[in-house]
């Protein structure tokens, strides 16, 4: 077996490839060394308990928001990868909405440099559009050629239709994907909720579904007109998971995504005023919430990304109609997976690592656990029941709308390139 680093023994590993009962030894230079049942210990190596557990490829989520540059008050590089750790991630991908965007060269080697050292791998998203502003392109090709390979606006739509088609060409010739942001912004414009019953009774202005629906619309036929790949992100309503869904089945070449908040609560959670709840796209209806689960479980929706939106705690406590819109994720996401979707420990797995890994050419991460692979590998206890503290997460915000609420199931421990980041479920550094 030669040198051996770390044992992870006991455990059940689960992949793209089928479920089987495995020890997993890593070498010291962080690649997997033997993959087989009752593996012995060498000498000096670290024996991880794995009894009980599934032995996974690390998380990988499409869609966290770091907050660096600019917004540090709300989250760093270092806290929002510690919470990614924690959450049994070995990968994200950082939003560009910060200040200044990733817009530039020079802001994604800011982000990667940040990223070095972090407790999970970062990929920087590049903008679509200089400043996130939808009127000229960004240098998506410079960005390309320092490994960025999604890009998008993330927080805003590219409205204007003859500029996205354009974008989608470019990326296309490329090889590297556009994710939007699906909001009509004439019709999204001064809302804070979704727009139906809730929104009627609290005197509060809605988004109406038909918002998110005619961009995620418009984009299947540019998709379908270019050839190109496009990428539809937190998808919340059951007009776009009908839409992706017969697009698929047409060969149209577009991927989606779901966040936990848009399969676990609906917009009656606003029904309070408070804050913690409003979400951009907001949370819509139970009709809505059973859409989403549907097409996670029929393969409609590719992926579980989390939305990670930390935001400092003054901000959030102003007026509903003042906060600005965002919640925690990293943390909760693999254990509200788990719980609310009727789905087996494999498939949401694939929700969770290896598919979005694949939408986001992340080769290193999600990849089968087998020997010569890098050690990206998270453990996770099926049976582990915590309670949601916003105080004990690692974010440097609290806006997590699961507070008190108890979870079964969490990560253990967490494998960075062979470095134990969490063992029994506490970050090691």
């Amino acid at each position: 077996m030669g040198d051996v680093a770390l044992l992870l023994a006991g455990g059940t590993v689960v992949d793209a490839g089928g479920t089987r009962r495995a020890d997993v030894a890593v070498a010291p230079d962080g690649t997997i060394a033997a993959v087989g049942p009752d593996l012995a210990p060498e000498p000096g190596a670290l024996v991880l308990d794995a009894t009980g557990c599934t032995v996974a490829p690390g998380l990988v989520d499409l869609h966290t928001h770091l907050r660096e540059p600019g917004g540090e008050e709300a989250e760093t590089v270092e806290s929002g990868t510690r919470a990614a750790a924690l959450g049994g991630y070995t990968a994200v991908v950082a939003m560009p909405n910060t200040v200044p965007a990733v817009d530039s060269a020079a802001v994604v080697r800011q982000v990667q440099e940040l990223g070095a050292g972090a407790l999970c791998d970062v990929f920087p998203a590049g903008t679509i559009t200089v400043g996130r502003a939808g009127t000229r392109l960004s240098p998506i090709a410079e960005m390309a050629s320092l490994g960025v390979r999604l890009f998008t606006d993330d927080g805003t739509g590219v409205a204007d239709s003859r500029l996205m088609r354009r974008a989608l060409e470019y990326a296309s010739s490329l090889g590297v994907t556009l994710a939007q942001h699906c909001e009509d912004p004439a019709l999204s414009a001064g809302t804070h909720m979704h727009e139906g019953e809730w929104s009627g009774r609290l005197g509060i202005p809605g988004q109406p579904a038909a918002a998110e629906e005619l961009m995620v619309a418009r984009d299947i036929a540019l998709s379908r007109l270019t050839g190109a790949p496009v990428h539809l992100l937190h998808l919340s309503t059951a007009g776009s998971v009908d839409l992706v869904r017969r697009a698929k089945a047409e060969g149209v070449a577009v991927t989606a995504e779901a966040a936990p908040h848009h399969f676990t609560l609906t917009d009656e959670a606003c029904a309070g005023y408070d804050p913690v709840f409003k979400v951009h796209p907001p949370l819509r209806t139970a009709v809505d919430v059973a859409a989403v689960k549907a097409g996670l479980a029929d393969g409609t929706i590719d992926a579980i990304a989390t939305d990670h939106a930390p935001h400092p705690v003054e901000a959030k406590e102003a007026a509903f109609d003042q906060a600005p819109p965002g919640m925690l994720g990293l943390e909760t996401a693999l254990g509200l997976a788990l719980a609310e979707l009727d789905l087996s420990v494999e498939r949401v797995l694939a929700l969770l690592s290896w598919q979005p890994a694949a939408i986001a050419g992340i080769e290193a991460h999600g990849g089968p656990v087998a020997v010569g692979r890098p050690a990206n590998l998270c453990v996770i206890d099926p049976a582990a029941t915590w309670t949601v503290d916003p105080a004990a997460l690692a974010s440097r915000s609290r806006n997590t709308p699961y507070a008190g609420r108890t979870l079964t199931g969490r990560a253990r421990h967490t494998i960075l390139r062979g470095e134990p980041v969490v063992i029994d479920a506490k970050a090691t550094r």
